[in-house]
């Protein structure tokens, strides 16, 4: 009998709540340092380029977890890893909380990725295992909120907090959550995931390091230094070096540590490209539009906030929404309605000015962020639920993950670059070249969202989306 079978209710739901109270604890410290750094620099005498560390060096740690997730999720009983995971993310909050120096927050922050890049992963496979599939896109529509949202809107509320309180609440305020979820899941949780014996490769482990490592160092240094800086290419070189040995590997092992083969599956490998693309799109517009409103318009961090804040409130509504959509009509009609959303949102941006009003541009991030919103959650939920094989969705949720997280730096990365070479080159006043900057970098995510647009129109086919949750799609 399967797991979503023997479940009562009652027990899926307990467990659903506290999986979305941890998640979003978790999720909201992944950026609430963006917006809390500052005081803290100036609390602990940190430099800018010391104190990016907390930030890049957290994203860093957790691209290189993350992979090690399907290792441990089918190895280690769900209960225990679940509860440990928790007490290791409170440890790693009370080490930044009381830290008064760098070193002692690097390592509360350190912690705190290991431990957040698999609560994540978990979170999604065991709802994914509990519910039966016709009600699947309706629990990780809610489960978007905290995966999708709390992320984007973190900065904000962390903005508040440090200006209200303190930047140590910044930390205090998730460690009363996350103690209350550890004490509610004790009494709530069971071992829900299958699990095999086997021993971690280590080599797989260590290539797979310097590949995600590698490659999200460099690309989060090239928007500040540029391709030919050594601090660029060589993590760079060394994490594709990686990833090809890495990929050959794992291919080639009887107990892979991420069974790439499931990329064999169509549907998944869509669901794969569909979220990187996004996440490119997502983190670019993250970093992108508030560069806009502070540094060219010259308004002030809580206008940049008023202009992201309904854009992030509707992605936080439409998720469970879309979520019941895609159990009623498959992936199809969602993917087609967001991608045409986020393609009339980012085209948008490419005719704003210096001159033109801000509401303009919270209006145009609203609408993309609502498409996005479309997207996200029914996406995943559809690639990993057409993985054939028994047990591979710890695996798939891995790689997923892996590569999403990937394409968010590189989106961040890149398209900051394309904008400061395009200011570069433009003449006239610093604004306007600057402006210029974003507006092309919205014309690339433009054309991304139509290349979306169009795999949705031809990749994906109607009877096949309304099928989704029953039929395995495979090449």
């Amino acid at each position: 009998m399967t797991p979503s079978a023997a479940m009562t209710d009652r027990k899926r739901t307990l467990i659903f709540i506290n999986i979305i109270i941890t998640v979003s604890a978790a999720a909201f410290m992944s950026t609430a340092l963006t917006t809390a750094l500052p005081a803290i620099m100036d609390s602990l005498s940190l430099t800018a380029a010391k104190g990016q560390w907390l930030t890049s060096g957290f994203s860093l740690v957790m691209a290189i977890m993350i992979p090690i997730t399907a290792f441990l999720t089918t190895r280690i009983p769900t209960r225990p890893l679940y509860l440990v995971s928790i007490a290791v993310f409170i440890i790693g909050l009370g080490i930044c909380a009381t830290a008064r120096s760098f070193g002692v927050m690097m390592v509360g922050r350190v912690i705190q990725a290991c431990a957040d890049g698999n609560l994540f992963a978990m979170g999604q496979i065991i709802l994914l295992t509990i519910y039966p599939k016709e009600r699947q896109g309706t629990v990780m529509g809610w489960f978007g909120l905290s995966f999708g949202v709390i992320p984007v809107v973190a900065p904000m509320l962390a903005g508040v907090i440090v200006d209200l309180l303190s930047w140590r609440m910044v930390f205090y305020i998730p460690i009363a959550i996350m103690v209350i979820s550890l004490i509610y899941a004790v009494f709530v949780f069971d071992n829900v995931l299958e699990t095999q014996p086997g021993r971690l490769d280590v080599l797989s482990f260590l290539l797979c390091a310097v590949a995600f490592g590698g490659v999200t160092l460099g690309l989060g240094n090239l928007s500040t230094l540029g391709l030919r800086h050594m601090q660029v290419w060589l993590p760079l070189a060394l994490g594709v070096i990686a990833s090809v040995f890495f990929t050959v590997r794992q291919l080639r092992t009887e107990n892979p540590l991420l069974n790439l083969r499931v990329l064999r599956c169509r549907a998944f490998a869509i669901c794969v490209v569909g979220s990187m693309l996004l996440y490119f799109i997502t983190m670019a517009c993250a970093v992108m539009l508030p560069i806009y409103v502070q540094s060219i318009v010259g308004a002030s961090a809580t206008v940049s906030a008023a202009v992201l804040l309904p854009g992030s409130l509707l992605m936080a509504l439409i998720s469970p929404f879309t979520g019941k959509l895609y159990d009623k009509t498959g992936v199809r009609a969602l993917l087609i309605a967001g991608s045409l959303g986020t393609l009339l949102g980012s085209l948008g941006m490419v005719f704003v000015t210096v001159d033109t009003p801000l509401w303009v541009a919270a209006v145009l991030n609203t609408v993309r962020n609502g498409a996005i919103g479309c997207i996200m959650m029914p996406i995943v939920t559809w690639g990993i639920s057409a993985i054939p094989e028994r047990g591979a969705a710890a695996h798939g949720t891995a790689i997923n993950n892996s590569l999403r997280t990937v394409a968010g730096a590189i989106g961040a990365a890149v398209l900051v670059g394309v904008m400061s070479a395009v200011a570069e080159h433009t003449q006239g006043n610093a604004a306007a070249a600057s402006m210029r900057g974003v507006n092309v970098a919205f014309v690339i995510m433009s054309a991304i969202a139509l290349v979306m647009l169009v795999c949705s129109l031809v990749m994906i086919r109607p009877e096949k989306s309304k099928k989704a949750l029953d039929k395995v799609a495979e090449g």
